[in-house]
């Protein structure tokens, strides 16, 4: 007796939707339909799954597809929400292109927000919010995620050190030597975040203040110099592995 094919496909395209999610209809319109209409060429009775951040996953059955939008009808929820871990990535911007990378890496591994900030050496002074947003809701669309990180608005250093809150351990990649970052993790909470420098490094008033934040530990990424996107990238991927979310 042949095997029932798994429904939906695994070829089934995946969408993220600013509406919160729930059974009924729902309304695609703008770009999204048509990536849904004209790319994926879809018809009447084909699934999409949908997650909206927040909700999990849900399935979508088209009930009706026009020219510039199409009517789902949203009939089962796939997945509940993820667990997302409680790490922060503080990292300076840097370069369009290379600064979209963190952001879309920063979400494929499972950061819960991601801050932009500014430093003496930062060379990039202004970010398009819309674009790394956009970049992270695309990772999220091709790698199965169901969040999406928040993303922050570009701040100070001075002004997210004055403001750290209490109990957040604090690991900054230090260019002059720090401990090693996989050890210091281990030990430094469920609640963390990673600060990465600009393409210079902090200068040394910086990684004096940064110092005097209670839990900061300066890390060290191994022997090699990185740059800041691939820096961004391994520190995660080590407060990953520590805290068992590998």
């Amino acid at each position: 007796m042949p095997a029932t094919p798994a429904w939906p496909p695994q070829s089934t395209p995946r969408l993220f939707v600013e509406a919160v999610l729930a059974l009924g209809p729902l309304r695609i319109e703008g770009p999204q339909a048509h990536y849904l209409c004209a790319v994926m060429r879809m018809k009447v009775g084909d699934p999409v799954k949908l997650f909206d951040g927040k909700s999990g996953e849900w399935l979508g059955i088209a009930a009706s597809v026009g020219k510039r939008d199409l009517m789902l009808d949203v009939t089962e929820q796939l997945r509940g929400p993820e667990t997302v871990p409680d790490l922060w990535l503080c990292a300076a911007p840097i370069k369009k292109g290379r600064i979209d990378w963190v952001a879309e890496k920063a979400c494929e591994l499972g950061v819960a927000r991601l801050v932009p900030v500014l430093t003496r050496r930062t060379v990039v002074d202004r970010l398009n919010g819309e674009r790394l947003r956009a970049h992270m809701i695309e990772a999220a669309e091709q790698c199965g995620r169901t969040a999406v990180p928040e993303l922050a608005e570009p701040v100070k250093l001075a002004a997210l050190l004055r403001d750290w809150p209490a109990g957040r351990a604090l690991f900054f990649a230090d260019e002059n030597g720090g401990e090693p970052a996989l050890a210091a993790m281990r030990d430094g909470g469920t609640s963390a975040a990673i600060l990465i420098g600009p393409e210079g490094g902090f200068d040394s008033d910086e990684r004096a203040a940064i110092r005097l934040v209670p839990g900061a530990v300066g890390i060290a990424l191994g022997p090699r110099i990185l740059r800041a996107d691939t820096a961004a990238a391994a520190a995660v991927a080590l407060w990953m592995a520590a805290r068992g979310d590998w």
